[in-house]
């Protein structure tokens, strides 16, 4: 399996997961440009929550790598077309634009962003899945027609809107009818890439039973709240803790799981299972912290999420010691590291 140090490291690597750029959306949603196929340099640092010089001085570095992902700069001529067949209303003199793919190879190259880090985390787990399970080639009724739906949106959007745009540029273009006929192609082959996109999306999102335990992170994404506790629960069983009791329903007074530790320390854990690019904020730290030491009188207390932690929710753990599981380490966890403060 791909790891993230070798994804940051080796162009090659980078180069054989870059069609996966539906991740991209999975973590945080992309906004682009009116061509709906690039972003600005504005536009993909806000996604990574970074700055443009930061995006900047990346291109600087890993250009010929970035060219190679679709990255190019519009000038001139070129620059005024595209604005026309856009409508972006601009007068700068240059525009990088990033395609999809590129804005994916960004997420791979930027190291300090937590949004770049999630986009990674979640990519190695869907090529774990991609490469160790088994093709399903079942589709349920109630998602055939669901399919059936979007393909005919799709049809009538792309097949009768785009592409008839195409054919009368082409026509009355004459400088730039390369371009543009290799651009309706694309166009045209985005149909394809859309409806195998959501096939391998509802293949992965399927319900569980019967199926192996892959990407570990993609497989906790996959579950539901009652599933995730069991998983937590294990892993403290695992770790040789005792008394696990999984509390669940209504009257948990704000714990999820009890147990002890081998040594016979009381412990309260809080799980949440939340998507990557939400964040445990210090009012629910605070929250947990009254049921944790006054309700339950712990002295191990876990607050367990598949999602990052803000800073200020980490720093309340740490005073009140509270031991903030993210997503990070959580992965390490269910992995086979062990927890420093059950041992």
């Amino acid at each position: 399996m791909i790891n993230e140090t070798a994804l940051l490291e080796s162009q090659t690597l980078r180069g054989s997961v870059l069609d996966r750029t539906d991740v991209l959306d999975r973590v945080k949603a992309l906004s682009l440009l009116p061509d709906g196929m690039h972003v600005t340099t504005a536009m993909v640092a806000s996604y990574f929550s970074v700055t443009v010089e930061v995006i900047r001085a990346l291109v600087h570095d890993h250009r010929a790598e970035l060219e190679a992902s679709g990255y190019r700069v519009l000038t001139g001529t070129e620059l005024s077309n595209f604005k026309q067949l856009s409508g972006i209303q601009s007068r700068t003199r240059s525009l990088a634009l990033f395609p999809r793919r590129a804005v994916l190879n960004i997420a791979m190259l930027l190291r300090d962003s937590d949004v770049a880090r999630q986009v990674r985390v979640y990519l190695l787990d869907m090529e774990y899945l991609a490469r160790t399970q088994p093709v399903e080639n079942f589709v349920p009724a109630d998602a055939a027609s669901l399919d059936a739906r979007i393909d005919q949106r799709i049809t009538h959007i792309l097949g009768r809107t785009v592409v008839p745009l195409f054919n009368a540029l082409i026509e009355t273009s004459g400088e730039h009818r390369r371009e543009l006929t290799a651009l309706r192609a694309g166009v045209q082959r985005i149909e394809k890439r859309l409806r195998q996109h959501h096939t391998r999306l509802q293949r992965l999102e399927a319900p569980r039973e019967g199926r192996p335990l892959a990407g570990v992170m993609a497989a906790m994404d996959a579950m539901n709240g009652r599933e995730f506790e069991e998983h937590v629960a294990e892993l403290l069983r695992r770790d040789g803790c005792t008394n696990v009791v999984v509390q669940g329903g209504g009257r948990d007074r704000g714990i999820d799981i009890t147990a002890h530790t081998a040594d016979g320390r009381r412990i309260v854990v809080q799980c949440k299972r939340f998507a990557p690019h939400l964040s445990i904020t210090s009012p629910e730290i605070q929250k947990f912290l009254g049921a944790a030491k006054v309700l339950h009188h712990s002295e191990v207390a876990l607050f367990v999420a598949t999602c990052p932690f803000t800073r200020d929710a980490l720093n309340i753990a740490a005073e009140n010691g509270i031991t903030a599981v993210h997503r990070g380490l959580l992965e390490e966890w269910s992995a086979g590291a062990a927890l420093t403060v059950l041992e």
